[in-house]
């Protein structure tokens, strides 16, 4: 396994948090794999509190490390029964005869090696017949699964393996659905990639809140959702916060990583800028089921609502927006560069805020709409200028 210097891995994150190239873009220049990138900038993130108060930080290493040496004093009292128990283990293994032994081997263990298997269960690793080989086919099927992949992103595994045939590939549909789960590709359907939000298990889900709900005010109900725009060398993810009443967009930003920071940023730009609404819907992607972003909600006061599973009809309001900014701009144009499409899409959100004509508000802008709620309401009246993301 190939390793990165400290260096290396901190260069690679600061190119990624500039935002102007895309994730495969910088993945290629450097030959990484993005879940590599990924991690990476994850890891700075969480520490980056270390470079400020580097004081504090040593402090908790030492406490700590006092908590650790306790564990390792606790550790090495059960060393002596586990290293009795393994040698009797062991004997029985080494009893066992040659058949019995290599049922045991497991060429598809992560943490011991074949070699170091073998030499626990006293097999000549010879008699294995062991002998890595090359699948030329299915490397280059893979290959041809992700030219497809770049070019239509919309397809299933079906229509992908109806592709391979008429390439001239002879594989099966299921070993095709395989390959595609091994490259971590997932169908990018009209609005949203590869199920943009995926879920977390670990995570708790919260009841849909909006069913029966009459909007009649700006700041009532905020919604946000993230979505994909594809550009040359790859994808990059948008994120948005809405407000039902009005349609207006609050705050947006885009980014070449969809994680927690994307959506967290989003959120507290909205909340500083136009204060908090009364409920804040979501889908029920890890991102905002995670414990940053329904703690954030909850200390503001406000009420979680989350659509119900596959449900992205009841996210229906920025669903629409998505939808108007593609149509509208996005699919209009092909961009090279992400600060080119941040410039587009910029000048978009200004239009569709203060100058576009929306039907369902009687053909009035969004922002006018918002502020004429607030000051109806009363809901604490100041008008902001928009950060751009």
């Amino acid at each position: 396994m190939k390793k990165y210097s400290a260096e290396f891995k901190t260069k690679i994150v600061l190119e990624v948090l500039q935002g102007d190239k895309t994730l495969n873009e910088i993945a290629s220049e450097y030959n990484i794999i993005p879940k590599n990138i990924m991690n990476w900038k994850k890891v700075f993130l969480e520490n980056a509190v270390m470079a400020m108060e580097p004081s504090k930080a040593i402090k908790e290493y030492k406490d700590e490390n006092i908590k650790l040496q306790e564990q390792l004093d606790e550790y090495a009292k059960k060393l002596g029964k586990v290293t009795i128990e393994n040698e009797w283990l062991t004997g029985k293994l080494r009893s066992l005869d040659s058949s019995n032994k290599k049922a045991l081997v497991e060429s598809k263990q992560a943490t011991l090696s074949i070699t170091r298997q073998c030499a626990l269960l006293g097999l000549n690793r010879s008699n294995l017949y062991y002998q890595a080989t090359v699948k030329h086919n299915k490397i280059a099927i893979k290959k041809q699964i992700e030219s497809i992949y770049e070019e239509v992103p919309s397809y299933g595994y079906l229509k992908v393996h109806q592709q391979l045939l008429e390439d001239g590939y002879s594989v099966s549909p299921n070993t095709v659905h395989k390959y595609r789960q091994e490259l971590g590709l997932r169908a990018v359907l009209a609005v949203k990639a590869l199920y943009a939000t995926k879920a977390d298990k670990q995570h708790p889900i919260y009841s849909y809140k909006l069913k029966g709900v009459d909007i009649t005010r700006a700041n009532q109900v905020w919604s946000t959702d993230i979505t994909y725009i594809r550009i040359k060398g790859g994808f990059v993810y948008m994120a948005a916060v809405i407000d039902w009443y009005s349609k207006a967009v609050l705050s947006w930003k885009i980014s070449n990583t969809m994680d927690t920071d994307l959506v967290m940023s989003v959120l507290n730009e909205a909340l500083r800028l136009y204060g908090k609404p009364e409920i804040f819907n979501t889908d029920q992607g890890s991102q905002y089921t995670s414990y940053i972003h329904t703690d954030t909600l909850k200390q503001h006061g406000i009420t979680i609502s989350m659509n119900g599973a596959g449900r992205s009809t009841d996210n229906i309001c920025i669903e629409r927006f998505w939808r108007s900014a593609k149509v509208e701009k996005i699919y209009l144009n092909e961009y090279e560069r992400v600060s080119i499409l941040k410039e587009d899409v910029k000048a978009y959100i200004a239009f569709y805020n203060h100058k576009r004509f929306h039907e369902t508000l009687a053909y009035k802008r969004p922002m006018q709409v918002y502020y004429e709620s607030l000051k109806t309401n009363d809901n604490s009246y100041t008008q902001n200028s928009e950060t751009v993301a």
